[in-house]
Parts: structure tokens; sequence; C-alpha cells
């Protein structure tokens, strides 16, 4: 079965054809990091207006490079949200003509179960069931994987997400946005001991995330010492951030993991490109003896295969679209 996949969450224009999940036929992505650099992050109405221009012209280099029509495509999976709503509305309302013209079922896929489902195309033997890591510039998130298409929350962030923490201390230290891959690549130079950031806890649930507190520290070490003129080692801060951060993600997972009794994890989302994410949550693993895996680099950013790939599950599972309605949802959940 060929699911076509389309991904406008934010700002990748994305586009794939996977065949039963696991298969990836053809994958295309346009991204816009380079023009909202400038801006310090993403603008919602260019986002939105590079989504329009990119869109038709991708799913057909899409489809040609599939070396398929239209019509040997199955159904059409398309992100709804959580998401940018004028960047979801782009790839919402293109899927819906496309499902329309060709008589082919509409899918609705949120983003988050997606990013997880990005794991059965790297490793086509996982199956659920299994806790969930989805660690991103717009997520943190904890959920437990019962199925394909059922999961249960069991933490999120309760103010930034990881990814955002990453861009907004990458900001005050003068790195380009996205900063994630600057500050990862700056941290293997610099000393990760020479400043103690704090572990910021949630009152009230052990599994949810705060990283508003850690990204506030490290602005107040940086502007203490600009204040002392003394010369900012943005290397030593970037190793001390990144080392604190990984830590409270890799805390947090496996404790949820041990307390539940979870022998899988899998994580997921752009910020498991980062090194040192991956190379501790594999120390982890071991010392836990828990079975981890881990997204392909290319599958970990916004990408349309983990929305087929997922799209195919919930069509499987009679999740479809019986009518024209679909629309974009801002804040969804997952679970």
């Amino acid at each position: 079965m060929n699911i076509l996949g389309i991904e406008t969450s934010c700002d990748e224009t994305a586009v794939a054809v996977v065949e039963d999940a696991k298969n990836v036929v053809s994958s295309i992505i346009a991204s816009q990091a380079a023009e909202h650099s400038i801006y310090g992050g993403v603008v919602p109405e260019i986002a939105s207006r590079r989504h329009i221009e990119n869109i038709t012209q991708l799913v057909r280099k899409c489809i040609e490079s599939a070396n398929l029509t239209l019509n040997n495509i199955d159904g059409i999976a398309v992100t709804f949200g959580p998401g940018l709503v004028g960047a979801l509305l782009v790839g919402i309302n293109f899927a819906k003509g496309l499902s329309f013209a060709l008589k082919k079922p509409l899918i609705a896929v949120n983003h988050l179960k997606a990013h997880i489902a990005a794991n059965y195309v790297t490793d086509k033997s996982l199956t659920p069931p299994f806790l969930g890591l989805i660690i991103s510039g717009g997520h943190c998130n904890i959920v437990r994987v019962k199925n394909y298409c059922e999961f249960e929350l069991i933490g999120e962030t309760v103010d930034d997400s990881i990814g955002e923490a990453y861009d907004k201390v990458g900001r005050a230290l003068g790195i380009a946005y996205p900063a994630g891959a600057i500050i990862d690549s700056m941290a293997k130079l610099g000393d990760e001991n020479a400043y103690i950031f704090p572990k910021p806890k949630v009152e009230g649930s052990m599994y949810n995330f705060s990283f508003s507190g850690l990204k506030t520290a490290v602005l107040n070490v940086i502007n203490s010492e600009k204040m002392q003129n003394k010369v900012v080692d943005i290397k030593n801060i970037a190793a001390s951030f990144q080392k604190t951060a990984c830590d409270i993600v890799c805390e947090k997972i496996f404790l949820a993991a041990k307390r539940l009794g979870e022998k899988k994890i899998v994580a997921c989302g752009g910020v498991c490109a980062n090194s040192r994410i991956r190379s501790e949550l594999k120390k982890y693993s071991e010392l836990n003896n828990i079975r981890l895996y881990l997204p392909n680099l290319n599958l970990c950013t916004d990408n349309a295969v983990m929305v087929a790939a997922q799209g195919y599950f919930e069509f499987k599972n009679g999740n479809f679209e019986k009518n024209m309605s679909l629309n974009a949802q801002s804040n969804v959940k997952i679970g």
C-alpha cells in the first residue's frame, strides 16, 4: 500500500511516498531555515507563503521520482496538528483537493505520533508497546505507545521545549537560528563542568519537563558576565547548558521507564539529531538494560516519511476522514 505523506506544520514543506509504513519510495523536503534565520525564528506568514509556493511542485517531483502516478497512491496522509495554523492549512487544503479529485482516502495525522513512526522506518522490527520520548523545537513529551494508534500521555513540558531552550540560549550567545546543531558542535570544544546550571522540577509531576528555568539561569550568567566586562566563554556555556539539558531528558525518561516497567524506549524529534543526547540515551539504556531505538538522522527533523508511515497505520485502523471537514489544530495533544 502506497501512502502519500504531506507535512507543512512549521517551516519545512515535505512530501513522501512510503510503502506499507516501512519502505521509503520517495521523499522530498524544501527547508526554509535560511530564510527564517535572519529573524531569529520562524515567521508564520512567511512559512505559509513558502508552503503555497512549494507544495504543488514538490508533490509532482515526489511522484515522478517514485516512478508512480497519482493513481498508484492508495491514500493521502497529512499533518493536521500541532503546528502553525496557517502552515498546516496549506497542507490540509492541498491534501483535501487531491483526495477529492482522485477519490482516495484522506488520512489525518497527528504530528507527534508521526515523529514516533519515523522509527518504524528506521528499524522495521520495531513494534509497540513501548515508551516514547518526543523531543523537538516545539515539544517535549513522554508517551506510552500501546499500539500503532493508541497513545497515553505520561509527561510533557509545562513551558519551553528543549529545542526552544536551545534556540533562546543560542540567541543570547549570538548564534544564528536554528541554534541546536551549532551549540552541539561548540559544546564539544568547551568544559561542561564550567558552570552548574539548575535542573528545574515540576511540582506534582515527576514526569513533566520545565526548561524555562534552565534557559533563564543561562541567560543570567551571560548577562552577569557581560555586566562585569568579562569575556563570555561561549564554548563553556554551550557545553554546560547542553550537559544539563541532556541530563534532564535522560533522567526523566529512564525514571518513567523504571517506574512503569517499560523495557523499550523509542526516542524521536529534531533534538534526537543532537550528538550528546544520542550518546547519553545510549549510555543510560545500557546501564538500565533497556532497548533503545533512535531514528536515522534524516528522519529526526520534520519530514513527510513519518507522516506517511503513521498514515498507513491510521488507515489500517479505520481512522480516515469520512468527509472534507478536516481542519488545522494548533495545540492538539497526543493521547
